[in-house]
């Protein structure tokens, strides 16, 4: 790879493109295959009017993307911040068909954005900002087209409120057109913790290949949000040593294992893993680069970039967060042979319980919990191996082989569907 620009390191729709380009090359995708497969199925632009509490009308604008629905209906969050940007939109979008695909769900890849600022915003503004977007992009949504689910300041208020609106346009109740939903309007059991476990069910699957057991095994985590937080838990109740735990404000270490469960009582107690008397402080900007076993990165992307991913001193790499490493940091991790296990696969445990919750939607039948987490273990443990094994049988690096793989299943669907005129 030659060297990247800023803007093409840090830039996640560059990024998406380099690692796709990479992926079609070594399948030796056609011109026209790779045409179809970058560009996306339908873009939507919506001017949403808002009446504020004060009485003032505002207008926000809002996104809705189907990257590819060859395999299925879309399928990705709904994301409110202010630098929500179209170009983030679609690249978010994209990497959900390939998450899809990697993990094998008969989903497509969607993703939808409001540029908005929620911290500012009342639930009443929130509400009405929800309803309306939802009725503006409902003729693209539906649970056999796109079906939404939440991401960054959205949640599963937010679904109710969109699962309401789609309802009473189509004159019946739907739970199945957003996934992520409350347990009382159709959410599936162990959804909330879904991301975090498919983290720890292929970490355990890495340390089979290396013959590595969870109790001679540290692992640093940044992140204590849902991903990293659960993942934290998880991995501690395995057996795992969690020796160190990075935020945005701090990070603390034991080398003999953190006590997930107090220093979780201490942060709800003081806003902050900061000053947990069971672990020293060490700096934040330093802690990925802790001597471990394995690297959680929970997140936020950009994280492992070409100038610090030669200090990294993990065997593994899980990605928990969205993009965490840019593209420019994937050769470095490839000479120092650490094996990486790629945020298409690693964090795909919340797209795969969602997939559930639309099935037990449109069944009309609900799974215990036990039954959800025996099928995630079997899709995560499943998708493991088969990107293990295509890295193998093509000698190729874990990052390239997800990719290789995810393409060409839905490569392979384009073609058997052929194209209609």
């Amino acid at each position: 790879m030659s060297q990247l620009s800023h803007e093409q390191e840090f830039n996640p729709r560059l990024a998406a493109e380099i690692r796709f380009d990479t992926a079609a090359e070594k399948l030796h995708l056609d011109a026209g295959m790779r045409k179809v497969l970058r560009t996306p199925a339908l873009e939507v632009t919506v001017n949403i009017p808002v009446l504020l509490d004060d009485g003032r009308l505002e207008v926000f604008t809002g996104y809705r993307v189907q990257h590819s629905v060859a395999r299925g209906p879309g399928k990705g969050g709904i994301r409110y911040a202010p630098d929500v940007n179209l170009d983030e939109v679609r690249a978010l979008a994209s990497w959900m068909t390939w998450k899809c695909s990697v993990v094998n769900i008969p989903f497509g890849g969607a993703k939808g954005g409001v540029i908005c600022d929620p911290s500012m915003m009342s639930d009443g503004e929130l509400e009405r900002l929800t309803r309306r977007y939802a009725a503006q992009i409902i003729d693209f949504i539906g649970p056999e087209r796109d079906v939404p689910a939440p991401d960054v300041n959205t949640n599963e208020r937010t679904m109710a409120w969109i699962m309401d609106t789609y309802s009473m346009h189509v004159g019946r109740a739907t739970t199945a057109v957003v996934t992520g939903k409350p347990m009382e309007l159709g959410g599936s059991l162990g959804r909330r913790e879904a991301t975090g476990r498919g983290c720890m069910m292929v970490t355990l699957q890495a340390l089979k290949k290396f013959g590595l057991a969870p109790e001679n095994t540290r692992v640093v985590i940044q992140g204590f949000g849902n991903v990293g937080g659960m993942a934290a838990q998880l991995m501690a109740a395995k057996g795992f040593k969690v020796v160190g735990l990075v935020e945005y404000d701090g990070a603390v270490f034991n080398p003999h294992g953190l006590n997930i469960e107090a220093l979780m009582k201490h942060r709800r107690a003081t806003g902050s893993i900061n000053e947990f008397p069971e672990a020293e402080a060490v700096d934040k900007s330093e802690a990925l680069f802790l001597d471990c076993d394995v690297l959680l990165p929970a997140a936020t992307e950009n994280v492992i970039t070409s100038e610090n991913a030669a200090k990294l001193r993990c065997k593994i790499l899980c990605e928990g967060a969205n993009g965490p490493t840019t593209a420019g940091a994937d050769p470095i991790l490839v000479d120092k042979n650490i094996f990486v296990i790629p945020d298409i696969l690693a964090n795909a445990g919340g797209v795969t319980v969602s997939y559930f919750e639309w099935v037990q939607d449109r069944q009309g039948f609900f799974w215990n919990e036990d039954l959800v987490n025996s099928r995630l273990e079997e899709v995560m443990v499943g998708s493991f191996n088969a990107v293990d094994a295509y890295a193998g049988k093509h000698g190729v690096d874990n990052r390239t082989a997800a990719y290789m793989l995810a393409l060409d299943r839905v490569a392979t669907a384009v073609k058997l569907r052929g194209i209609y005129a």
